[in-house]
C-alpha cells in the first residue's frame, strides 16, 4: 500500500496548517489588481482572437498595470505576427468553480485561442482533486460550446513550493500538492485535446511580486515570450 508522505504530515499538522493557511491567505490577498485595459485591439498581421481567463495571475496581479501583467507582455510578444482582439475573464481568488460561474456569465463571443491560469486556489483552498478536474473539464467545455474556441491553452501550476509568502511546512505541503494537480491537469488535457503548457520558468526571487505570492513583471514577461511562441507554433 502507497502512502502520501505531505499527506501523512499534512494530516499530523493540521492546526499549525489550518493556521499557517489563515494567515497566508490574509496576506496573499492584500495586492490589487492592476490598472489598465482588459479588453481591446493591438498589434498588426494575422487577426487573432484571444481570451485571458483564470486567478489572479491572468488578472495581472503583481504588476502596477496591465500592460505589465499577462496580458500586456502577451499582446506585446505577439503584436508584431497578429492583430490581437483580446479580453481578460479573470479576478482575484477564482479557483475553478468561480471561473465556471464567470463564463457562464460572460457574454458569448468567438476566441480563437484561450489560455487558461488557473488552479493555485483550489490547491491552497484544499479543493478536491476530482472536484478540481471534474470543474477543468467544465470549463473547457463551456469554451468550446460558448466561446467556439478553436484552441485551449492550459498553462500549468506555478512552483508553490517556492512562494516565500507560505510559511514552512505549509510551503513544502502546498508544493507537493501543487505538483500531483499539475500532473493531473496535463493528463487530462491530453485525454480531451487540450494544450497543455507547463510553467516552466525557474525559480528565481526578482521574479517574485513584493509578496512573495504573484509573479511579478519580470516572470509574466517571460511567461507571456513561452506562451507566445507557443501559439505560433
Amino acid at each position: 500500500m502507497r502512502f502520501s508522505l505531505d499527506g501523512t504530515v499534512r494530516t499530523a499538522l493540521l492546526p499549525l496548517l489550518l493556521a499557517q493557511g489563515v494567515y497566508a491567505g490574509r496576506k496573499a490577498g492584500k495586492m490589487p489588481e492592476p490598472d489598465g485595459p482588459r479588453s481591446g485591439m493591438a498589434g498588426k498581421g494575422t487577426p487573432l482572437s484571444l481570451l485571458i481567463t483564470g486567478d489572479s495571475s491572468a488578472a495581472g496581479v503583481g504588476a502596477g498595470h496591465q500592460d505589465e501583467g499577462l496580458s500586456g507582455h502577451l499582446l506585446k510578444a505577439l503584436g508584431d505576427t497578429h492583430q490581437v482582439t483580446w479580453r481578460i475573464e479573470a479576478k482575484t481568488g477564482d479557483t475553478t468553480a468561480k471561473t465556471v460561474a464567470r463564463l457562464k456569465a460572460a457574454k458569448a463571443q468567438h476566441f480563437d485561442v484561450v489560455i487558461v491560469a488557473l488552479g493555485v486556489n483550489d490547491v491552497t483552498g484544499s479543493t478536491t482533486l476530482p472536484r478540481f478536474l471534474a470543474k477543468r473539464r467544465q470549463i473547457y467545455d463551456i469554451l468550446h460550446e460558448k466561446f467556439s474556441a478553436k484552441r485551449i491553452i492550459a498553462s500549468g501550476l506555478p512552483p508553490i513550493g517556492h512562494f516565500t509568502l507560505l510559511p514552512q511546512p505549509l510551503r513544502w505541503v502546498m508544493g507537493r500538492q501543487a505538483q500531483r494537480y499539475d500532473r493531473a491537469l496535463a493528463e487530462q488535457a491530453k485525454d480531451l485535446g487540450v494544450e497543455y503548457m507547463p510553467f516552466a520558468l525557474k525559480y528565481k526571487p526578482e521574479l517574485m511580486a513584493r509578496d512573495g505570492f504573484h509573479p511579478a513583471p519580470e516572470a509574466y514577461r517571460l511567461w507571456a515570450n513561452m506562451l507566445a511562441r507557443h501559439i505560433r507554433g
